[in-house]
């Protein structure tokens, strides 16, 4: 792209990801709906949410969190798709993207060993590696995987990601940030294994290539295929931005269709803005960098071609502008607003900025409030009411919501039916 164009860039113009075209480049990034049936399937709900994101303008919308197995959920009220079972209602919510002419990518994932104690039967990691102090307690610690159990996961995304384009949506995005599965094979920290899946970055990056890979497998090639990567894991020991880049690299030889830059875990939450490391840009003559990975997205676009996203810290139409004229990123990712104004993207599109501020979400437990937790469930609360057609609230009290969660996991755990152990698929 031309420096004139690029000076010319904003948030409402179009742009081509494969070949789907987005009527504008605000984006919905990945938020939690937890608003499945105890079984993992789609509910009238988490349609109704969707069909209200659509009429807002979005140029196209990543989904929250989808399991591919279902004896490996990261929550109560996931979505889960292994198989075809749910087909029917799965093509009802592709529909709403359609309507809207709004693109949707399915996030597709496994959370390893990041799943509440007692909701699954067991959790599995790459390493039997559990979580430091300030998770231990939420979290178990995790049996390592075989290496059939991982050429069985992979095959997982593929069967995932077939089910997705056959369903209507336009893609899917594996989900390789945040202190997942993918991401605990990625860490140093997290992966200690000696065989091909661990080790040196090139072997610990070999699950998520060999994931990307079997869904290019299975899909057509007009299928939207994107990853969600940590700039760096903001732990010591942990991935690193010089790894990140070199699994950036790779992504794009493979032909990778976009790339949303993210960063932190839930032991450090830099994508809550935990650690934010650009600050604004004072001078008057500079528009304000708000993006929280926006300097490693200038980096990083140095090294590949594929179309990246940023998300996180967006506020105003002008920093958004600027980001896109910089040529750091080419999609704007928007999450957390959209609990609260779910026309935003018309309204940015429109000249105005987001009208609530984000701030961090605090229940006034200490050990609660130093994850990320919280800015899970509150959002997820939100979307519930939007869902069932009422008005977000941004003055929700988060120990409320904290209280709802730990009935409603409770009672998953003693009354939902909990699948066998991780198991491979029937040949």
């Amino acid at each position: 792209m031309s420096s004139q164009s690029l000076k010319d860039l904003t948030v409402g113009q179009p742009v081509q990801v494969n070949q789907t075209q987005f009527k504008n480049r605000i984006i919905k990034g990945a938020m939690s709906e937890a608003l499945a049936t105890p079984a993992g399937k789609v509910t009238d709900t988490l349609i109704k949410l969707y069909d209200t994101w659509g009429k807002g303008g979005l140029g196209s919308v990543i989904t929250g969190n989808v399991m591919i197995d279902a004896c490996a959920k990261n929550e109560p009220g996931v979505v889960v798709i292994e198989d075809e079972t749910d087909l029917p209602r799965l093509k009802e919510w592709a529909g709403i993207g359609q309507k809207y002419n709004m693109p949707q990518i399915v996030q597709l994932s496994h959370p390893g060993k990041q799943c509440p104690k007692g909701l699954n039967r067991e959790t599995v990691s790459p390493s039997a590696i559990g979580f430091g102090p300030a998770m231990s307690s939420f979290f178990g610690v995790p049996r390592a995987l075989e290496e059939v159990e991982i050429l069985d996961i992979i095959q997982r995304f593929g069967e995932s990601a077939r089910i997705c384009e056959k369903a209507g949506f336009e893609g899917v995005q594996i989900h390789g940030a945040h202190g997942y599965l993918v991401s605990q094979f990625l860490s140093p920290k997290h992966n200690h294994r000696t065989d091909q899946w661990g080790g040196s970055l090139e072997n610990r990056m070999r699950f998520l290539l060999e994931s990307f890979t079997e869904i290019r497998k299975q899909t057509s090639s007009n299928f939207i295929v994107g990853v969600k990567l940590n700039s760096a894991d903001f732990q010591k020991g942990g991935f690193s931005e010089e790894d990140s880049v070199a699994v950036f690299k790779a992504l794009d030889a493979l032909g990778v269709d976009f790339i949303e830059i993210s960063g932190g875990t839930y032991e450090a939450p830099a994508m809550a803005g935990a650690k934010q490391k650009v600050q604004p840009i004072k001078k008057e003559s500079t528009l304000q960098r708000e993006a929280y990975f926006l300097e490693f997205a200038e980096k990083v676009r140095q090294e590949v071609k594929t179309v990246l996203m940023v998300t996180g810290g967006f506020r105003t139409r002008a920093g958004m502008d600027a980001a896109l004229q910089s040529g750091a990123c080419d999609l704007i990712g928007i999450a957390r607003p959209l609990a609260v104004e779910t026309d935003v993207a018309d309204s940015l599109i429109a000249g105005a900025n987001v009208k609530y501020a984000v701030q961090p979400i605090k229940t006034g437990i200490g050990p609660i409030d130093k994850m990320a937790l919280m800015e899970v469930i509150w959002y997820a609360a939100q979307f519930r009411a939007i869902g069932q057609g009422k008005a977000p609230n941004p003055k929700l009290s988060p120990l409320i919501v904290f209280m709802h969660y730990i009935k409603g996991s409770i009672q998953a755990m003693l009354f939902g039916k909990k699948p066998n152990s991780t198991r491979l698929r029937a040949k």
